[in-house]
């Protein structure tokens, strides 16, 4: 028995906005730091307290800017609100139109099936000769068992750990007597990728993803440590690409040769006009768990 990898979502809480009021005014404070000696992480801080409006992402590019990304459905007041927080930090930050909405990516379809949605496999993974897979954790927060086929009459395992948001990972194991899973990536095209290690990509890094509504789609990795403000909740330390992703799509696999690289967490566009997808480090979630690729 072989199951599909791959996975994706929406984006974006509306932040809270907290001011101090009625400060004495004989209080006294200390003197800002000027703009060009501030942290990224100070930068980043004050982005997470007054600019976590849903559609909207951000991360650290190599030479210390902020890359700021709003979709469409950040215009008008939320717009201003946004730009209100960024131009205090003038050439800090980059602000960044992404296309279409960001969001989770789960429908129905057949990969991996839990409650009313499919998500799909990201990396068989196993400790010692106990096996699991790993998929995201916004689809592992929404069933407890999970399924190889759209009746449910096939199952593939039971949730034994989930974390979203904050993180994206889900780790399901497989029934007792199952079949040993491959641990490889399915191509779509016949052929499947072998895995045999993990790790954490690069800047600049080409990269493919395969999920069970696009199949694999390529492209290269734009910037690392993103945090991506869904609707429902903010996620942290994402790898931001240009590969696109759609519905279903969430959870799938990201890989570059034979080294595991992430689970799809969410994006915006789609696999007509192109896209951004985030993607959990998979790393992470191993390490968390305890398990490894195979």
């Amino acid at each position: 028995m072989k199951f599909t990898p791959a996975r994706r979502i929406t984006a974006v809480l509306g932040a809270l906005g907290l001011a101090a009021t009625g400060m004495l005014a004989t209080q006294a404070s200390a003197a800002p730091a000027p703009i060009p000696t501030l942290s990224a992480a100070a930068i980043t801080s004050t982005l997470s307290q007054q600019a976590s409006i849903p559609g909207t992402a951000w991360e650290t590019a190599p030479d210390g800017r902020i890359i700021v990304s709003y979709d469409d459905t950040v215009a008008g007041s939320k717009l201003q609100s946004l730009t209100g927080v960024t131009k205090q930090f003038g050439s800090r930050i980059t602000l960044q139109k992404i296309p279409g909405v960001l969001s989770k990516k789960i429908s129905g379809g057949d990969a991996i099936y839990g409650g009313q949605y499919r998500c799909s496999l990201g990396f068989n993974v196993r400790s010692g000769t106990t096996y699991y897979f790993l998929t995201a954790g916004h689809c592992g927060n929404i069933a407890s068992t999970w399924y190889s086929n759209s009746a449910k009459t096939v199952s593939v395992g039971t949730v034994q750990g989930s974390s979203f948001p904050g993180n994206d990972y889900a780790l399901v194991k497989y029934p007792a007597g199952a079949p040993t899973p491959p641990g490889n990536v399915d191509l779509y095209n016949g052929t499947f990728q072998d895995i045999t290690t993990s790790g954490n990509p690069t800047v600049g890094l080409a990269v493919k993803r395969s999920g069970s509504t696009t199949r694999v789609r390529s492209g290269t990795v734009l910037g690392l440590n993103a945090t991506v403000n869904y609707a429902e909740g903010t996620v942290t330390g994402l790898i931001r690409t240009n590969v696109c992703a759609e519905g279903g799509d969430s959870g799938g696999a990201l890989f570059a040769g034979t080294k595991a690289l992430g689970l799809t967490s969410g994006g915006s566009g789609n696999c007509t006009s192109g896209g951004t997808t985030y993607f959990q480090p998979v790393q992470e979630a191993l390490n968390v768990y305890g398990v490894s690729v195979y």
